[in-house]
């Protein structure tokens, strides 16, 4: 099978627009660099600073719609022991996840002896980096490694959230309700508190939105479902408006209608944006690191005008992409995720093996089975 079979260009445009959007808001955060460039061109770049984090919403209901799609494509429940496909998800996120928080590590290392600014992060501990790499990192209040790391811990737990649900309704209508239900409960409460959001449960109301889209794109009375899913999220809006929200809802009829019309798999037919959208999170992953590099170049330089700033940004920017291109292809393809996964396992079971050998150690070591 082509390996582009079951891409949907629609949303491949969708998670490339939100991947710039998001990298946009960094580079207008974090460093001299974005300081002058808020400086220079005020108007554009504040809008970045301001908004861009809301193109998070677009991830938030794709992901959904592709859970819901993944996991319960007719709204069943699901009859087997979630655990493997969290196991499964893990390695999916985890394995890119970690590389680029390695790279963060060294650039932060390196940015650290050039300049002094608050987005370098402090010299990683072992335990911070074990935070990190059992995505709890958040929870127990570790400073995060890299901008945005926190979305990843997000999305597992959501993934798992909403895998445990569809697990938990054992017939065929109570699933999907129940996911409906904690999302409606996301969005009428918690939601609106801000100290939920290193929890599931905060952005579960987009996460079900983009579920929901896809369940109603699917049944003959689409217009009922989706009459039931505007309500409730209007009925969310107008207690509490909040914007992100608000895109959030638009995104999932975006995709519900696209699917029902077809559009999701013929529309936009324009290969670089397939091709950004699918290395969207190696961008989202790998552009702090460069970020960092930039910065440092930049603050090391004597040129402080609008053109140099503008063209250390575009430089900065297709660095972020060049970047992200490489990484998806040796670390977060498939096939490559797939060779680094064996070669771990290789390597843990030969020093298993090893470790059995040691008189004292291998008298700790549970038995082979």
């Amino acid at each position: 099978m082509s390996p582009n079979a079951n891409r949907m260009p629609l949303i491949d445009a969708l998670k490339a627009v939100a991947a710039l959007l998001v990298l946009m808001n960094h580079f207008s955060s974090y460093g001299p660099l974005a300081e002058a460039a808020r400086d220079y061109f005020p108007g554009v770049f504040n809008w970045f600073f301001e908004y861009g984090r809301m193109a998070v919403q677009v991830f938030l209901v794709i992901a959904g719609f592709l859970a819901a799609r993944g996991l319960s494509a007719d709204g069943q429940a699901l009859g087997a022991s979630p655990l493997p496909l969290l196991w499964k998800r893990y390695l999916r996120l985890a394995v890119p996840y970690l590389a680029a928080i390695g790279l963060a590590i060294i650039a932060a290392a390196i940015a650290d002896q050039w300049m002094e600014d608050d987005a370098i992060p402090a010299r990683a501990t072992f335990l911070q980096w074990l935070a990190h790499a059992t995505l709890l990192h958040g929870l127990l209040g570790f400073d995060a490694l890299s901008a945005g790391v926190w979305y990843i811990a997000i999305d597992f737990q959501l993934f798992a959230l909403m895998a445990l649900l569809l697990w938990s309704g054992r017939i065929r209508i109570v699933a999907p309700a129940l996911v409906l239900a904690v999302a409606t409960a996301s969005l009428f409460w918690f939601n609106r508190d801000a100290s939920w959001d290193n929890w599931a449960i905060y952005f579960f109301g987009s996460y079900g939105l983009g579920a929901a889209a896809w369940w109603a794109s699917g049944r003959k009375q689409m217009s009922a479902w989706l009459g039931v899913i505007l309500t409730v999220a209007i009925a969310a809006l107008v207690i509490d408006f909040r914007l992100r929200i608000a895109l959030a809802l638009g995104v999932a009829l975006l995709l519900g209608f696209g699917r029902r019309s077809g559009l999701l798999a013929q529309w936009p037919n324009f290969r670089p944006l397939a091709f950004l959208g699918q290395i969207s999170y190696s961008v989202f992953l790998v552009h702090f690191p460069i970020l960092l590099l930039a910065n440092t170049l930049y603050a090391q330089t004597d040129y402080d005008s609008s053109l140099s700033t503008l063209v250390c940004l575009g430089l900065s920017v297709v660095a972020s992409l060049a970047a992200a291109t490489l990484f998806y292809r040796w670390i977060e393809s498939p096939e490559a995720s797939r060779r680094i996964t064996a070669t771990c396992g290789w390597l843990f079971a030969n020093t298993l093996a090893v470790a059995r050998k040691v008189p004292l150690i291998g008298t700790l070591l549970p038995n082979r089975t």
